[in-house]
């Protein structure tokens, strides 16, 4: 049942920003009086779950653990365990996700993870890890994020795995062929930050967002076709907490020593706690 402010019956929603493996974290937000203090509270998290952390197995678990009552989109981080996995690319020298390969459910892990929505709505909020091109209605935006899942939970999903990867083409259009067509919504989704005035992505830019020519940030480029929902995003660790009407950064840097950050869908209530250091800001991304 739904109540008039547009919340559930079932509890409050935190949406929580990048785990990156940082399992203890994860323990410490959801022991924090605010948020455990209603045992129905749900959970939206807002993609790369693993690497360049510690524990990217047990962060999976804990994840997992909490069943229906977590919705997590993917990010650029799972797609890479995720293509890992499938022989696609090979593990780079700062992955840190070796511990999930190497568990006796694996199989049964990576399954779990490739079911995962590219993007999620409710309430007024769209969830995903980067960004929504600006042409994008909401529904088509869900619409695109489908044929992507649909490809992700299919049997030949090793094959979807290696279309998606490189840069070109930077736009989207609505007649590209089916290989470019999946890769501008996985990178519009899960690597997007800054973009040209007229659309173009740009995966150069990892600094705080700032005019740099042509390039504005993703949620500020003209003529966005979303207008009245909020969409919750991640993956920009130099871009922090940020909280607009139209756009919600949950990325605040937990893995690069700062924090871990959850925010109450209806009433903004902010939640972090502090996190040791594992990486080197410099090499965040």
């Amino acid at each position: 049942m739904e109540r008039e402010d547009g919340m559930m019956d079932q509890g409050p929603i935190w949406m929580i920003g990048d785990l990156q493996g940082c399992n203890d974290a994860l323990q410490r937000l959801l022991d924090h009086p605010e948020v455990a203090a209603d045992p129905r509270a749900r959970f939206w998290f807002a993609g790369d779950l693993i690497n360049r952390g510690p524990d990217s197995l047990r962060t999976l678990r804990s994840v997992m653990s909490l069943g229906e009552r977590a919705t997590c989109v993917l990010g650029n981080h799972d797609f890479h365990l995720l293509a890992v996995a499938a022989g696609v690319k090979r593990p780079g020298k700062s992955d840190t996700f070796q511990d999930i390969l190497a568990a006796p459910d694996a199989d049964g892990i990576i399954d779990w993870l490739r079911h995962r929505p590219l993007m999620h709505r409710a309430h007024g909020h769209i969830l995903v890890h980067a960004g929504i091109l600006a042409p994008w209605s909401a529904e088509e935006a869900m619409a695109l994020a489908r044929e992507v899942e649909t490809a992700l939970r299919g049997p030949r999903w090793k094959t979807a795995l290696e279309k998606i990867y490189g840069n070109e083409p930077d736009y989207w259009h609505p007649g590209l062929d089916n290989g470019k067509r999946l890769r501008v919504i996985v990178n519009a989704m899960t690597r997007m930050r800054m973009c040209t005035r007229d659309g173009r992505m740009d995966f150069s830019h990892k600094d705080a967002p700032a005019v740099h020519g042509d390039l504005v940030p993703w949620f500020d480029i003209p003529g966005r076709a979303i207008e009245n929902e909020t969409i919750v995003f991640g993956h920009w660790s130099t871009l922090g907490l940020m909280i607009r009407p139209d756009a919600i950064c949950l990325d605040t840097g937990c893995v690069w020593g700062r924090q871990l950050t959850a925010l109450r869908l209806h009433d903004h209530k902010l939640v972090q706690v502090s996190c040791p250091q594992f990486k080197a800001p410099a090499a965040a991304h």
